[in-house]
């Protein structure tokens, strides 16, 4: 169990022991798993000012783009695929060479002729025919709504981050509570879809987390005179209602399967619970959630605490999480699905939420 004001420090100096590389984190090379760990490492350098976290974060994108803006490894076959693209426009940003804008209009234009369902909503990959996951939410919608404010130009992104949120909200939330469930999918040869409402079995923990962080997300970059903002934060509140009712009582964190907290042999989860966690305190930073889910992130984290310790080797190990879970078909398959030790999905989000609670204080948060 680490104190709360090294939990940060001590899991960023950990993966850089593990992987001095970072093109060498699970699972491969060019995928969802670095761009969403290197984002921890861009806000901790936000909030350190410390440049070997920018550097960490450079030298894995400059590893993959030439000069001419190719990247090495992408296809642009799936979201999970787009993810790694939000770190080029943070490069673009920081005012490195044009090949990040090259290598970002790439990117964007494969959004172009990316599949979608009837209404609109992205297939998570072309792999996976007429379904939508809330994964996909937040691993493509992490590029394109902040593509335009930092390429300077105009391609319709953060509606279409609206418009996606919108339809995922529309076809996976459970019966009106504002939780979501995992995936949905037109195609009636998907094997774990409702065969009436198309919507896959469970609410799962990081399914929601993925869903809970993009809305924060996109909140942040969103203009405050944006027409979709307040579709966004009713979005988020909405869940974070939902959220305080199934808050385990003891830990303070989420369960594997949310809304079923004695459910058999339901077990708290520390990868979702970080999402989540991340999320609301973020919401109640940008003043689009009261306070008080601050404090209930803050809760979550004593519980994530507890799952991070340190082995014989002095490096944090992150427990009580699953490695790379697509939509399962029963309970029973989420909540059996075996764990790992350092799931590449839990020790980013729990570097996300503890940058988050250790760097960036809120200030107040919106009226109760």
């Amino acid at each position: 169990m680490m104190r709360e004001s090294s939990l940060s420090l001590e899991l960023a100096r950990t993966v850089m022991r593990r992987f001095p590389d970072p093109d060498r984190y699970p699972y491969r090379s060019w995928c969802y798993p670095q761009g969403f760990l290197l984002w921890g490492y861009i806000r901790l350098y936000e909030a350190s000012g410390e440049s070997r976290y920018a550097d960490y974060v450079r030298g894995y994108c400059d590893a993959h783009v030439d000069e001419q803006g190719n990247i090495e490894g992408f296809s642009g076959d799936s979201l999970d695929d787009m993810m790694a693209g939000s770190l080029l426009l943070w490069m673009v940003a920081q005012g490195a060479d044009e090949k990040y804008r090259l290598a970002a209009r790439r990117i964007r234009r494969a959004f172009d002729g990316y599949p979608r369902l009837q209404g609109g909503g992205y297939w998570h990959g072309r792999m996976w025919p007429g379904e939508m996951w809330v994964d996909g939410l937040y691993m493509g919608l992490m590029f394109l709504a902040r593509y335009d404010g930092i390429m300077g130009e105009d391609t319709g992104g953060m509606q279409e981050a609206v418009n996606q949120l919108t339809i995922a909200s529309s076809l996976c939330e459970k019966d009106d509570t504002g939780l979501m469930y995992h995936a949905y999918s037109e195609n009636p040869l998907t094997t774990w879809r409702h065969p009436v409402s198309g919507k896959a079995q469970e609410v799962w923990s990081e399914g929601v987390g993925w869903y809970a962080m993009i809305l924060a997300e996109v909140l942040e970059i969103m203009p405050a005179h944006h027409p979709g903002r307040e579709q966004i934060t009713l979005q988020l509140s909405r869940l974070a209602e939902a959220l305080i009712q199934v808050q385990h009582p003891v830990t303070g964190m989420w369960c594997q399967v949310v809304d079923k907290l004695r459910g058999r042999d339901n077990w708290c989860e520390t990868s979702g619970t970080a999402m989540i966690a991340y999320a609301l305190h973020k919401g109640a930073r940008l003043g689009c959630l009261p306070e008080r889910f601050a404090q209930m992130a803050r809760r979550a984290l004593e519980g994530i605490r507890m799952n991070c310790r340190l082995g014989e080797d002095g490096l944090l190990n992150v427990y009580e999480a699953c490695d790379g879970l697509c939509v399962q078909d029963s309970y029973d398959a989420y909540i059996y699905y075996p764990k790992t030790v350092n799931a590449k999905e839990a020790v980013a989000a729990v570097l996300w939420a503890a940058v988050e609670m250790d760097w960036f204080p809120v200030k107040g948060g919106a009226e109760q």
